[in-house]
């Protein structure tokens, strides 16, 4: 992004909205692009983000022209970024690197494979950080009331302490229930808010031992030190990550 992009601001703040779209995947290549209900999936994810209360703009972050050429043709914003990032959040780095964004302002990460997003629970997660300019990253959490998503490993767990701040996030049951007591547990929701001062900050530190053993890099912030902010939502969304997830949310957006 060569020029810079000047945002709204919420609460004297900017607020934006990344989408990591990548076109490589492998169990369903070309994810972004499938068509579902008449729209390509990334479109439906950038009009839901594009629904929310807080957000100052929306921009997808891609490594395939194609995808940006299908992005801009529905009216979105996109911006290249290399195909050599390892992670969402080093191309979130990069795609901010064009906004006009201070220390304080805030970027979210909107998962590219979720069509089904519900625009509120963007909102939920953003609130903190701006009603606390000392929060530095928040995500959310959900309930779980199935003993088969409590035992799958990819279903991430978190739990929290007594503030709302999280303790740990394991592929793992958590807690490990030893006495049979009465235990809530919670799945966690891979929506992010950082502020963008320490989003820079964080991609640079090196992996951590617990990110690179349970392969969640949430787990770098915590194992630094930073405190992660976690927000109950009722809402919940369909990732698509395989031909069946796809066709399962098709049949859901398509009865609407």
């Amino acid at each position: 992004m060569s020029a810079k992009v000047y945002l709204s601001e919420v609460k004297g703040l900017k607020v934006i909205g990344i989408i990591p779209a990548r076109y490589g995947s492998t169990r369903l290549p070309g994810k972004p692009l499938k068509m579902i209900a008449g729209k390509p999936m990334i479109e439906h994810v950038y009009r839901r983000a594009e629904q929310t209360t807080h957000l100052s703009a929306v921009f997808v972050a891609t490594d395939d022209l194609r995808i940006k050429t299908v992005v801009e043709a529905f009216g979105g914003k996109a911006v290249m970024t290399s195909a050599d990032h390892q992670t969402g959040t080093d191309r979130l780095v990069e795609a901010i690197g064009g906004l006009d964004l201070d220390r304080e302002d805030i970027v979210v990460n909107i998962q590219g494979d979720e069509p089904l997003l519900e625009p509120k629970m963007v909102d939920e997660l953003v609130k903190p950080l701006l009603d606390d300019r000392d929060l530095v990253m928040s995500t959310l959490k959900h309930r779980i009331h199935e003993a088969e998503e409590l035992n799958n490993p990819n279903v991430v767990k978190v739990v929290t302490d007594h503030s709302g701040f999280a303790l740990y996030f394991s592929r793992s049951p958590l807690p490990y229930n030893r006495t049979g007591a009465e235990v809530t547990y919670y799945k966690h929701v891979g929506l992010y808010a950082y502020r963008q001062a320490f989003l820079l900050q964080y991609a640079s530190m090196e992996r951590t031992p617990l990110e690179t053993a349970e392969s969640l890099e949430q787990l770098r912030a915590l194992e630094n030190g930073y405190g992660i902010k976690v927000v109950e939502t009722n809402y919940q969304t369909i990732g698509v990550d395989s031909p069946a997830d796809l066709e399962r949310v098709k049949r859901l957006l398509e009865e609407v």
